[in-house]
C-alpha cells in the first residue's frame, strides 16, 4: 500500500505492534499475525536495520515526523497543490479547520509558504 520507509516509523510511534508492506507473501503475513497475537511485534529486517543505523548515527527527527496523522495528511495534500477548500471537501472538514491544520503544520515545521512545504515533501520523498 505505502512504501515502508514513509510509514513504518509513523506506525511505530502511533503504537503499532507491527508493519508489513502490502506486497508481502501471504505466508509472511500469517507469521506476522501469529507473532503479534502472541504478544510480540514485527517490523521487517530492512526496517529494523535502518532504524538501528539511524539510532547509531544519532540522526535527529525530521520536522514532518512530529506531525499528527491528520496534520501529515493535510501537509501531503497541500504539497500536492490542493487548495484548503479542496482538502476540506475531501476530508469532510471545514475550511477553517484545514486552515488551522495548515497553520500548525507551518509552525511545527518552521515553514512560511506552501511552496516551501512542497519542496520539503519532494526532498524527503513524502508524496508521489
Amino acid at each position: 500500500m505505502h512504501p515502508e520507509e514513509r510509514y513504518a516509523v509513523r506506525a511505530l510511534k502511533l503504537g503499532a505492534d507491527g508493519y508489513i508492506i502490502k506486497n508481502s507473501v501471504p505466508e509472511e503475513l500469517i507469521k506476522v499475525i501469529k507473532k503479534i497475537i502472541s504478544g510480540g511485534n514485527y517490523f521487517s529486517e530492512s526496517f529494523a536495520d535502518r532504524l538501528y543505523t539511524d539510532l547509531q548515527k544519532g540522526i535527529d527527527e525530521q520536522p514532518h515526523q512530529n506531525l499528527s496523522a491528520r496534520e501529515y495528511e493535510v501537509m501531503c495534500n497541500l504539497a500536492s497543490g490542493k487548495s484548503v477548500k479542496e482538502i476540506a471537501d475531501e476530508l469532510f472538514l471545514s475550511v477553517p479547520t484545514i486552515s488551522t491544520y495548515r497553520a500548525r503544520i507551518m509552525e511545527k515545521m518552521n515553514i512560511k509558504k506552501n511552496s516551501e512545504l512542497t519542496f520539503y515533501t519532494i526532498k524527503y520523498n513524502l508524496i508521489d
